[in-house]
């Protein structure tokens, strides 16, 4: 499962991301915002509280430039957060880090972009071996 959530600032790239995802047939929850004002921490934690339910689960979180909301999510132990503006960051977030919530700013990307990156991000593995203690030393953190 996928969970998107945003604060106010970064609804309209979150809307299009949603679009996104219907129009591919991703099973998704909106955890919002709905256009309300409402601070990027409370959504980071409930997106994020979400992803934890399940190894499978994946998060999307926007904010105006997504450092703000993936800072506040990588607070959270076991979330393993990565603000990606390009597609090798948004693939090797995956394979090498084993990322299970991808961020993006509603203000330095676009809603083409963000929707190519969010595709690579859900569809690439990670790839184990000789990355599995680093990612567990992370966890140790």
């Amino acid at each position: 499962m996928i969970y998107i959530g945003s604060d106010h600032t970064g609804y309209s790239l979150k809307t299009a991301l949603v679009e996104y995802l219907s129009e591919n047939n991703l099973e998704f929850t909106d955890l919002g915002c709905n256009g309300e004002t409402v601070d990027y921490p409370d959504i980071a934690r409930l997106v994020c509280a979400k992803v934890l339910e399940n190894d499978s689960n994946r998060g999307v979180l926007v904010c105006g430039t997504g450092i703000g909301i993936s800072m506040a999510a990588n607070r959270i132990k076991g979330i393993r957060a990565a603000l990606c503006g390009d597609y090798y960051s948004a693939k090797f977030t995956r394979k090498h880090n084993d990322a299970n919530v991808i961020c993006f700013g509603k203000h330095v990307m676009g809603a083409g972009l963000a929707s190519e990156l969010l595709d690579v991000f859900l569809n690439t593995g990670f790839d184990g071996g000789k990355h599995i203690p680093r990612v567990n030393k992370i966890e140790e953190i």
